[in-house]
């Protein structure tokens, strides 16, 4: 997947440092920090790095770039393409989706109504995040997470930026193209936060299989039952599950005989069985495969893979290693 998205909608003075650097960096680059007034950042595979208006790296925040106000508004029209107004519901969320899938996360003064965020203004700063495709990423998993032809219902768990996304997402196509240990399914898509399809005009961007449809843009619980109700989906995926009503539509899916691929953030599996939303739904093994990933050798290192019971599976077939 290109990052010319984010070179689109970076201003000028930013753009043009950002694409002087070396290309070896720019293959690991995973965030570029813009905040008004203080240094430019960039993150790469297990370090960061300032950086100046010439292109070079630093570990010195002095010898950085100082983007100014005049950047972050250039970058905040360019993100909106000069209609904030059509913004409300991003901004009152804290991130926007590009094209390619990128997601640009934004921090500044919160306004609230009722006591919930309304909206954000005086926006200062920005966590561009680069999304990567990895075709063929699950391929390792596939033993341990398909027995016998057998679609599993799959919770994937990790912190952020441990490529729960990028597994999740070529488990779609995996399942949606079928292979010849595992049979074509319909699969659905709720892309709450345009991440897992990247669609652009509702087209995806990334390679999510042949027989997937995708819901962009639409809250998990509600598109869980628009799904069923309008595509009839074999398998439904859906990425960050945490909310009460996420676990209702789950427990709705479940007894229409939908099967279902989904991630949450966290540390453990033990952490994840004691969170009172997701409890219920461990208690009736619901998840009958949970994958536990980290960063400890990269992004998308398999710390474990479990079924209903909580038992380790993947050393029948070997510890993956990192997968992304």
């Amino acid at each position: 997947m290109s990052i010319k998205p984010v070179f689109q909608v970076l201003p000028h003075s930013i753009r043009d440092v950002i694409q002087s650097l070396p290309a070896s960096v720019l293959e690991r680059l995973e965030e570029v920090r813009v905040r008004q007034g203080r240094p430019l950042e960039i993150i790469t595979f297990k370090q960061s790095w300032f950086v100046s208006r010439f292109a070079h790296l630093s570990k010195k925040p002095y010898e950085a770039m100082i983007p100014g106000k005049e950047d972050c508004l250039n970058l905040l029209n360019l993100i909106s393409n000069h209609s904030l107004y059509t913004m409300d519901e991003e901004l009152r969320q804290g991130y926007v989706t590009v094209e390619g899938g990128h997601r640009i996360g934004l921090v500044g003064k919160v306004v609230l109504e009722g006591g919930r965020v309304k909206h954000l203004r005086d926006i200062t700063g920005f966590n561009v995040r680069i999304a990567r495709q990895v075709v063929g990423v699950a391929d390792p998993l596939i033993p341990c997470l398909f027995g016998n032809a057998k679609v599993e219902n799959v919770l994937i768990i990790s912190p952020p930026q441990c490529g729960k996304t990028t597994l999740i997402r070529d488990l779609a196509r995996h399942v949606s193209r079928g292979s010849q240990s595992i049979p074509a399914y319909k699969v659905g898509i709720v892309d709450e936060r345009s991440e897992i399809a990247g669609c652009v005009a509702g087209v995806p961007q990334h390679d999510v299989g042949p027989r997937t449809d995708v819901l962009d843009g639409c809250p998990k619980a509600e598109g869980m039952m628009m799904l069923i109700r309008s595509m009839s989906p074999d398998v439904l995926v859906v990425d960050e599950i945490g909310r009460k009503a996420d676990s209702e539509a789950i427990h709705e899916a479940i007894y229409a005989g939908v099967h279902l691929f989904a991630t949450v953030h966290g540390q453990s599996v033990r952490e994840i069985t004691r969170r009172p939303v997701l409890r219920e739904l461990f208690q009736e093994k619901v998840f009958t495969r949970l994958v536990l990933l980290s960063r400890r050798r990269g992004p998308g290192t398999v710390e474990g893979i479990y079924n209903q019971f909580i038992e380790r599976l993947d050393n029948k077939v070997g510890r993956m290693g990192t997968i992304c």
